[in-house]
């Protein structure tokens, strides 16, 4: 099978490429509101922000920042299919402005953008990345009240656009992306520990203004809540991580952002991925071998040596990278991949290297 994947320079809060209700996952983390590494980057779309924050009125500053999402929230709400659900990665923002330390409601800001829209919100996933920093503590040391929680965790907002998606009965798509059962237990958790990634960029400043979160949250999401085939949105591709998860997924993919030369690291990440897709796949089905090691029963597998929990997982059948063809279109990027299944006999064991 083959994927297309195209991320285009500009502005998401217009993607006149991506049409009405052709995109069934969102996947994003966008620029937080209020954190200061990002001031820049709303003050160069509204001159209002910096004359805010230089007002010291930070509940300003914060609705100017909000207001610049919200019109990309409404290009969510327009290209989302009917049953599409769209993940969004955020943290809340603490910092001294006006002479008052405060933190500032990221998430709850946009459950309230995206709920009236009229998507549906579901239950969220608390992303906590925990650091050993020495310095990562604020206020007084070890003297009360003046100290302050240290924030270690982020959001992954989940949202669904009207009512369930259905398929047609035993959908050879939808059984063959299967998740396994302890992926279930693990993924559908409402705790994720997981620890961020450094980013391969030359430009430290560049670097700094990009937010690009670990492969394994958009890889999960992806896997959660799409299909092989289906359509995924990053309205904030950055440096492509969402790109590269729904690459590693079988899924299709579209992306903006306002910094081309961010694209570029997605590009160097590309060389390998046909090895690293078949890694990955090897790792996966090695971890459910050694989930059922121990346990009784079950149902067989129909394209690979184990057994499995349930009889919807009987088909399982993840896809690997086969090769990866690209071109520059309109200072963006174009990806043509194809993908072909995991052969049981290929992934009996851990494939040589």
């Amino acid at each position: 099978m083959r994927t297309q994947h195209v991320l285009h320079v500009g502005d998401a809060a217009a993607m006149d490429a991506v049409d009405d209700e052709s995109v069934h996952l969102v996947v994003t983390s966008p620029p937080y509101p209020m954190i200061d590494l990002w001031d820049d980057l709303f003050a160069a779309q509204d001159s209002d922000v910096r004359a805010a924050l230089d007002a010291g009125d930070g509940d300003a500053a914060f609705e100017l920042m909000h207001a610049q999402l919200d019109a990309v929230w409404d290009e969510v709400e327009r290209t989302l299919a009917p049953g599409g659900i769209a993940c969004i990665n955020v943290g809340d923002a603490t910092r001294s402005i006006g002479g008052e330390f405060q933190q500032f409601p990221n998430h709850a800001r946009i459950v309230d953008a995206l709920r009236s829209r009229g998507l549906t919100p579901l239950p969220d996933v608390l992303w906590r990345k925990p650091t050993n920093s020495l310095t990562k503590f604020l206020g007084s040391g070890t003297l009360p009240p003046n100290a302050y929680v240290t924030l270690e965790h982020e959001y992954v907002l989940l949202f669904r656009k009207g009512g369930t998606r259905s398929f047609p009965p035993g959908d050879d798509r939808r059984y063959e992306s299967a998740f396994f059962w302890e992926e279930r237990n693990r993924w559908f958790s409402d705790l994720w520990e997981v620890r961020g990634e450094g980013q391969a960029l030359e430009d430290d400043a560049r670097r700094e203004r990009s937010g690009a979160f670990p492969l394994e949250i958009p890889l999960r999401l992806v896997r959660m809540f799409s299909v092989r085939g289906d359509r995924v949105l990053d309205p904030f591709t950055g440096t492509g991580t969402t790109a590269l998860a729904a690459m590693h997924a079988a899924r299709n993919s579209v992306g903006y952002d306002l910094d081309a030369d961010l694209f570029g690291a997605l590009d160097d990440r590309l060389d390998d991925l046909p090895a690293d897709s078949r890694r990955r796949v090897a790792d996966r089905l090695d971890r459910h071998r050694e989930a059922m090691a121990d346990r009784d029963g079950g149902y067989d597998a129909e394209y690979y040596d184990f057994s499995v929990v349930t009889k919807n997982e009987r088909r399982i059948r993840p896809y690997v990278v086969a090769g990866v063809e690209s071109e520059t279109v309109d200072a963006g990027r174009r990806y043509a991949l194809t993908h072909r299944p995991a052969d049981g006999e290929e992934f009996s064991g851990r494939p040589s290297e």
